[in-house]
């Protein structure tokens, strides 16, 4: 066990890295798994919870876009992913600007990014409504004020980047339901927040999850979420992630 945090292991590491390779980018996916340090932390534990009372967002025809913070990227994207009527979700960051939207920089903490994941679904497949209810259950622990697991800073913290006055009612309207309904041991500390701008993150991170199924980090913070989703969620889990990689290929006609 280190005693090293595993977020400042991640970033350091990643800038030693980055400072002594030149074809950095597969070597630094690879790494990062590595040194994402499992530590004596248990993952966080899904709670069974209602699904939300009033989903003002219902009524939406075309595709849709959340945004939600809950953590490291990799966990939340690889669960989203696996949820049926998800055309894609994106790793990347919200809450802060262009010029300071990358990796290294975001991992200060100092930058006003969050780690986030950018979900584009299909309303008349999975609603908006499902979707919080999935993020709020097993996505995450939203009683952790800027933190999550072995990870700390405000770049890890619990958020919702709403992009209409429809998805913030419906978000607001669930914390109160489930602060109400006393289903965790904390109170919900999750922002709720306008989406300024998205910024998709490095090539590396996309699909990680998927791609590096035996980093320690993901065995231990990660997999129990997809395996949360599938016992809570049957009829929303799939097994085939849709995957940012496959829908770049697939529209770069390969």
């Amino acid at each position: 066990m280190t005693t090293t945090p595993a977020h400042l292991q991640r970033h350091s590491s990643f800038a030693r890295l980055a400072a002594t390779a030149l074809a950095w980018a597969g070597a630094a996916a690879l790494a990062l798994g590595a040194l994402h340090a499992t530590s004596g932390l248990a993952a966080e534990a899904a709670v069974r919870i209602p699904a939300p009372a009033i989903d003002d967002t219902v009524g939406a025809g075309e595709l849709q876009t959340a945004v939600f913070a809950g953590g490291c990227f990799w966990g939340v994207q690889g669960v989203f992913q696996r949820v049926g009527g998800v055309v894609q979700a994106v790793s990347g960051y919200a809450g802060g600007k262009k010029e300071t939207a990358h990796y290294e920089t975001v991992g200060t903490g100092l930058t006003g990014h969050a780690e986030s994941v950018k979900i584009t679904y299909d309303p008349k497949k999975v609603s908006f409504a499902t979707l919080l209810q999935i993020y709020f259950s097993v996505a995450h622990d939203p009683t952790q004020l800027n933190y999550q697991g072995p990870d700390h800073g405000t770049q890890y913290r619990s958020a919702i980047f709403y992009t209409n006055d429809a998805q913030k009612q419906t978000a607001e309207r669930y914390i109160a339901q489930l602060d109400a309904a006393k289903l965790y041991p904390g109170k919900i500390v999750t922002q709720i927040v306008p989406l300024p701008e998205f910024f998709a993150a490095e090539g590396y991170h996309q699909d990680y999850l998927t791609l590096h199924p035996a980093s320690g980090y993901i065995e231990h913070f990660d997999l129990p979420k997809i395996a949360n989703l599938k016992a809570l969620f049957p009829q929303q889990y799939r097994a085939e992630p849709a995957l940012v990689t496959a829908r770049a290929q697939a529209a770069a006609g390969k």
